[in-house]
């Protein structure tokens, strides 16, 4: 509860007090900004891959299919396997950095992890601004890669663990926010850049992303680490005193024994990627993996990736489909705030089950009107019908904006404790990165062969999302990061049977005979190529 201003957590019969200081908020949004920059290059891109001098000078088959009127489809324009490696290489840089990102993040800081993302980002930029072949727009485009990776495996843990308890939720979700706030400021800048007739123009929309790249990197700096960084890297004497400023108070003792023996467990695990294999971390491991699997299988990436793309290919002009990925965006950012707004007041679970009702219906509802309406060769899309495509596709937006999106990041990130915490997050973005990237490589052809069935195919994974999500979802709503263990996953009706069993893994482990299902087969994989590169597991 909540008196004078202080956020007053319960945790294991102790109260940890907190207020919620200026240092607290400046640097979780400072540290949100690497969402900018993720959001950005998501929105930017769409439209870039559009333009036709851009095409012309790397892509010039996809420009010459596209100009071609006889065999011009609403559908399959821009089916081109080249042109969806370029969008979606950079998750599969992602996907690799993530890794290097882990090792720094534990022993770096997450600070410095995050001034390494944001160099990435501005090296990426100037390549990508500067291309004059594909090889430089491919390099640009991987080191924009690895600087998502570095973010997105540090600031999710930076906000989770700077901030207090009772408002966890909200600011860790101000990181998707930025998200948002980035993809809507890229179909800004390609909405008024698309006017421009110049053969520069697609440089100028890759350029303008230095500014989130630069609000990352100059944030990086000037932000302090979490207390849980600085101790669990033997810095405890300044832990106690950034845990004692950013909580604006001097009765910090309970919550800082708390990090410093959550950081002694920490310590006696000497490879973290083998230790989440272990049977109770298993709640956590197959969740985390789950909501990265199924946030992708929402379709909302296929949809913000390639909005101008596809609402030009079911229709629109090109000035009335990059019209319409602005509305959509606009309604990502706002909806987005509801999700602040209501996730440490409603709780998770309840996000993530209406959204899952109100994206099947709407999708469903979409792909009733593009089949009745928009044929390969021709559509039949009214003005009228038109708006209804863009209030139906904004309604999905608003509906994953407030649940999966945010939530897909929050919920793992909180979930594991500080000896798997790292390296759970490693995986939780690892796989995020990879689902990215099967759907960017997959959506424009699955667009040209489904057609408007590809809503459908979305819809299909929503409902399985949203079932997984009624049974083995649990809530962890105002339970800070130390008690997860005891006050969720012991009570929860089915991952409790995890819980119980700390000598099953302890003799399985020294008969190597520990049970590991077929997903997590992959991630031992994984482990093995870090140690070989000499990395600390």
């Amino acid at each position: 509860m909540a008196r004078g201003g202080l956020a007053v957590a319960s945790a294991g019969g102790q109260q940890f007090e907190a207020k919620i200081t200026p240092i607290v908020v400046i640097s979780c949004i400072m540290a949100a900004t690497g969402g900018l920059m993720f959001g950005y290059d998501i929105g930017v891109f769409g439209a870039v891959t559009s333009m036709p001098d851009f095409l012309k000078k790397f892509f010039p088959v996809v420009h010459r299919k596209s100009n071609e009127v006889d065999i011009n489809s609403n559908y399959c324009n821009y089916d081109n396997q080249g042109l969806q490696l370029f969008t979606s290489s950079l998750y599969l840089a992602g996907l690799i950095a993530t890794f290097v990102a882990s090792y720094t993040t534990r022993r770096l800081g997450r600070k410095l992890t995050m001034l390494i993302a944001g160099c990435f980002f501005i090296a990426g930029v100037v390549l990508n601004t500067a291309a004059e072949d594909l090889a430089m727009l491919i390099i640009g485009r991987i080191l924009l890669g690895c600087g998502v990776g570095f973010a997105n495996q540090a600031v999710p843990l930076f906000l989770s663990e700077i901030a207090p308890t009772r408002i966890r939720g909200g600011l860790n979700i101000l990181f998707q926010l930025n998200v948002t706030i980035g993809i809507l400021f890229a179909n800004l800048v390609n909405y008024r850049t698309v006017k421009i007739e110049a053969g520069w123009v697609w440089r100028l929309s890759l350029g303008l992303a230095g500014i989130p790249a630069s609000l990352l990197t100059l944030g990086a700096i000037f932000v302090v680490d979490t207390p849980n960084s600085l101790i669990e890297r033997g810095h405890i004497e300044e832990g106690k005193a950034v845990l004692r400023r950013i909580r604006g108070t001097d009765n910090i003792e309970a919550e800082f024994q708390e990090l410093l023996e959550a950081s002694r467990i920490a310590k006696e695990v000497k490879h973290p990627f083998r230790n989440l294999l272990m049977r109770k971390n298993r709640p956590q491991l197959v969740i985390a993996v789950a909501m990265q699997v199924f946030q992708q299988f929402t379709g909302i990436n296929a949809v913000i990736f390639y909005a101008p793309v596809l609402f030009y290919n079911v229709g629109f002009g090109s000035d009335a489909s990059l019209y319409s990925a602005v509305i959509t965006g606009a309604v990502n950012v706002l909806s987005t705030f509801v999700s602040i707004y209501t996730v440490d007041k409603l709780g998770r679970r309840i996000l993530l089950l209406e959204a899952g009702v109100q994206m099947f219906l709407f999708q469903v509802i979409i792909a009733i009107v593009l089949g009745l309406k928009v044929k390969d060769h021709s559509t039949d899309l009214s003005p009228g019908y038109s708006i209804f495509v863009v209030i139906m596709v904004c309604t999905f937006v608003s509906s994953f904006a407030w649940s999966w999106g945010p939530l897909g990041w929050l919920i793992p990130s909180e979930t594991f404790p500080l000896e798997t915490h790292s390296a759970g997050q490693s995986v939780a973005v690892c796989t995020n990165f990879f689902f990215t990237f099967v759907i960017g490589q997959a959506f424009l052809s699955m667009l040209c062969h489904f057609k408007y069935g590809i809503f459908l195919f979305f819809s299909g994974w929503v409902l399985i999302m949203s079932i997984f999500t009624l049974f083995l979802i649990p809530e962890t709503k105002n339970v800070p990061i130390e008690e997860m263990t005891e006050r969720v996953w012991k009570q929860h009706w089915y991952w409790k049977q995890y819980m119980d069993d700390d000598h099953h893994d302890a003799e399985a482990a020294a008969s190597n005979q520990v049970s590991i299902p077929i997903l997590s087969r992959f991630w031992v994989f994984l482990s093995r190529i870090r140690v070989s590169c000499s990395f600390d597991c």
